[in-house]
């Protein structure tokens, strides 16, 4: 969706179709293995996830390329905040709750996520990690069957990206504790963040452009500026925030030095828990 509507305003300013083609599989390692055996020319670019490029390449041991090698930032694109939800069977109402009830359960309090790696998994163990909390990871191959089992009440919990989350909140089938990024999120004004509680606690998803390694400089530089402008422009703002993503731009050298910093990061993570892909 991201891709759509960026892409048709990068059409109407280059005046020549952005055709968006989804190379789905291993966690985005396949799109990723073909963005970088393109040509570095500026006709190919791809949508970045911070799983794909400061998750993965410190999760699997084995990867035909390397990331801080291979690729070259364009621009940031925008964060996508989770949700800590809980099920009904669950008797928290905040967080500070929720970590009181963790700590004296006799049983292991559980939380899905949608698979090994995920910002939701990387969420959940950051939290763990700063909470001293045991809890039960379940992995699912995705968001919607996780959320399925949350729901029903098998899982107890789960941080769930916003867009995913939102009408299982308002419908009061499942309750929001804590939102994961910085600040509280305007469409949940109520919920606080769980670094309120936490202190320092911070786990969004975050999204942006990425072309191959060797990339010219000027067509970076013309790549960033296009994409810059479009996310300034209300209309794709506003579109982009009723799917629970919120625009934010940066200069290249700025997102090249945000995927090395969270790579740096989760492989702390991911070796104090240690993390093994699905």
């Amino acid at each position: 969706m991201l891709a759509r509507v960026l892409g048709q305003k990068m059409s109407e300013t280059f005046g020549q179709p952005v055709i968006v083609e989804n190379k789905p599989g291993a966690a985005g390692n396949i799109a990723t293995d073909y963005l970088v055996k393109s040509e570095a020319d500026g006709y190919t670019i791809a949508i970045a996830p911070n799983q794909t490029v400061s998750v993965n390449p410190v999760l699997y041991p084995t990867l035909p390329f390397d990331v801080l090698k291979d690729i070259q930032g364009i621009s940031m694109l925008g964060r996508v905040p989770m949700v800590l939800l809980v099920s009904p069977n669950i008797k928290a109402a905040s967080v500070s709750e929720l970590i009181a009830l963790a700590k004296a359960s006799t049983e292991e309090l559980s939380y899905a996520s949608a698979g090994s790696g995920s910002p939701q998994h990387m969420a959940a163990e950051v939290f763990k990690s700063m909470t001293d909390v045991n809890l039960m990871h379940v992995p699912y191959r995705g968001t919607a069957p996780a959320m399925v089992d949350v729901l029903a009440g098998t899982v107890d919990m789960m941080f769930c990206p916003l867009n995913s989350a939102l009408p299982h909140i308002r419908s009061g089938k499942l309750r929001a504790l804590g939102a994961s990024g910085q600040s509280r999120i305007p469409l949940l004004p109520d919920v606080p963040t769980v670094g309120e509680t936490v202190k320092g606690f911070e786990s969004d998803i975050w999204i942006g452009m990425v072309a191959p390694a060797g990339t010219p400089p000027a067509v970076v530089n013309k790549l960033n500026a296009e994409l810059r402008r479009a996310l300034d422009l209300p209309d794709v703002r506003e579109t982009l925030a009723e799917q629970g993503i919120f625009a934010e731009s940066s200069t290249a050298d700025e997102f090249n030095s945000l995927i090395a910093s969270d790579q740096k990061r989760w492989a702390a993570v991911i070796q104090k828990a240690h993390i093994k892909p699905d």
